[in-house]
């Protein structure tokens, strides 16, 4: 009798034991993928005609493209931390490029590992402390490098021949190939590209040579309907773009140049071997040559330039779309798909010319807002798009709800899963908060504001100086209407809801700068 119970136990704890496996590998795969400086205008799947990116149209088209998705902090840094904690600047602690991230704090990451999940990330981190909560991780120190990069493996640097992008797809799919297959996966593939300085892979040194990109509108903006921040900057492509290091109009330098980002580029160029640079002079060559012959000058050279940077960015752009293909390939393959959320995103906008600008950091659209797309199988509709505000502080609760799990209630954001089933309509937020805290690089002006569906408002409050447009008669916000006397009802309902915001956020700094406006 007692060998009959025993062996009962054993039968029930192997059925329940089964159970538990079997919940686990019904839970959904997560792959997010994360690109640096990635604007939605360089995706053609928005619609803005400057590229093709088909494989992540690929991606829209069997899932859900946002159109009005945002970030609470345009900088790199900080809205990677932002996504990890899903709380606000302020709270998570990392303010600026200059911080450093707490890594014992909770983090969905954590969480997803806590609840079965094997997790591991490959490629951009750009927190300075080492990740905590992965399984796996090879990551980029700092910034990284285009070219023959090195990755930190677990803690130990490692040296790798090849092309950045490439590498960061082939990392994670090779720890695809290793992972527990009875446990579902939280995989997060992080780009460098397209960050500045814009160095493309050897097949596509000569992609859109014919190509003249049309200079934006606004391209040529005085900034005359605007305060100091707007004119005050450092990120104008005609002015403030590195000859040498942003727009490859010099290979090999004089040891007379090599100051400064002369001498950054000369350290990028001798990570190229020796078949790579002779890649790299052959595609350039004669643009260095035209350029020097014609010494263009004024107007001529400012629209030089943009055509510079736009075919070297939309470059890297090439690749990191043929890397969103690798990975979908891959899913497909090994039978993954059905059961695979699968997010495309980028860690903030990026100008492209608009304003004449290049560089993000500004709340105005084309900074604040960044790319989105969710492919979440059986659940979000192929081909759906979406006009509803999200921000990136939603990501952590979105996630950890996909996979059926609680959202701790110190979370800031709220979870996109009404929107992705099309339960909700509507926006998810009335009003989205920003805080912009570094000004040490740019000269963009710290600031914080709100945005909702019609206005903006804006202050950089170390200038004491507020913005508020109508993105309905003005969405390239190129006029303030905040001192405007017909915008007085408006303003003042901006400034209410902005308190709002902060007080709901708990944001001190923004709060003191607040009583200190009145």
């Amino acid at each position: 009798m007692a060998e009959l119970r025993r062996v009962s136990s054993l039968l029930i704890l192997t059925f329940l034991l089964s159970g538990v496996v079997a919940a686990q590998s019904r839970r959904p795969n997560i792959i997010f993928m994360m690109s640096d400086d990635h604007a939605y205008q360089a995706i053609s799947a928005y619609g803005h005609g400057l590229n093709q990116t088909p494989q992540i149209d690929r991606l829209a088209a069997s899932g859900m493209l946002f159109t009005r998705a945002f970030v609470s902090n345009s900088i790199c840094g900080p809205s990677r931390a932002v996504f990890l904690t899903g709380k606000h600047s302020h709270k998570n602690g990392f303010k600026d490029n200059h911080s450093r991230f707490n890594g014992d704090q909770q983090t969905v990451v954590k969480l997803l590992k806590q609840a079965g999940y094997q997790t591991a990330i490959t490629g951009k981190w750009h927190l300075v402390s080492d990740p905590q909560g992965f399984d796996y991780w090879n990551i980029l120190p700092g910034q990284g490098d285009y070219y023959n990069p090195r990755f930190i493996e677990n803690g130990v640097v490692k040296n790798y021949a090849g092309y950045v992008t490439n590498l960061t797809a082939e990392l994670a799919m090779q720890w695809l190939d290793k992972r527990d297959t009875s446990r579902p996966f939280f995989l997060v593939c992080n780009q460098k590209a397209p960050h500045r300085n814009w160095m493309p892979e050897q097949k596509y040194l000569n992609l859109f040579d014919s190509t003249e990109f049309p200079v934006p509108a606004n391209y040529f903006d005085d900034y005359a309907g605007r305060g100091r921040a707007a004119r005050e900057q450092e990120m104008e492509v005609a002015n403030d773009m590195h000859p040498y290091y942003d727009l490859k109009l010099g290979l090999d330098l004089q040891a007379s140049e090599r100051v400064g980002l002369s001498a950054a580029w000369q350290n990028i160029f001798n990570r190229l071997n020796p078949q790579e640079k002779a890649g790299w002079t052959k595609a350039y060559g004669p643009v260095i040559d035209a350029y020097r012959a014609r010494s263009p000058q004024g107007k001529e050279l400012a629209i030089l330039k943009y055509q510079r940077y736009m075919r070297d960015y939309l470059r890297c752009v090439q690749s990191v779309d043929d890397n969103v293909g690798r990975m979908l390939d891959y899913l497909k393959d090994r039978g993954l798909d059905d059961n695979t959320i699968v997010v495309y995103t980028s860690d903030q906008g990026f100008y492209l010319g608009e304003h004449g600008w290049f560089d993000k950091r500004f709340m105005y659209e084309e900074s604040f807002r960044t790319p989105l797309i969710i492919r979440w199988p059986g659940v979000t509709s192929a081909g759906s798009r979406s006009a509803s505000l999200v921000q990136n502080i939603d990501m952590a609760e979105t996630l950890l709800e996909m996979a059926g799990l609680p959202i701790p209630s110190d979370m800031q954001g709220m979870s996109m899963v009404p929107v992705l089933n099309g339960r909700r309509r509507g926006n998810l937020h009335d009003g989205l908060y920003y805080h912009f805290y570094e000004n040490q690089e740019h000269g963009v002006a710290k600031h914080f504001g709100i945005r909702t569906d019609r206005y903006k408002l804006i202050y950089f409050y170390e200038l004491g100086e507020w913005e508020l447009y109508d993105l309905v008669k003005d969405p390239s916000e190129m006029r303030s209407v905040y001192d405007q006397s017909s915008y007085a009802a408006v303003r003042k309902r901006m400034r209410t809801s902005l308190q709002r915001l902060v007080d709901q956020y708990d944001d001190a700094d923004a709060r003191a700068a607040l009583v200190a406006s009145r």
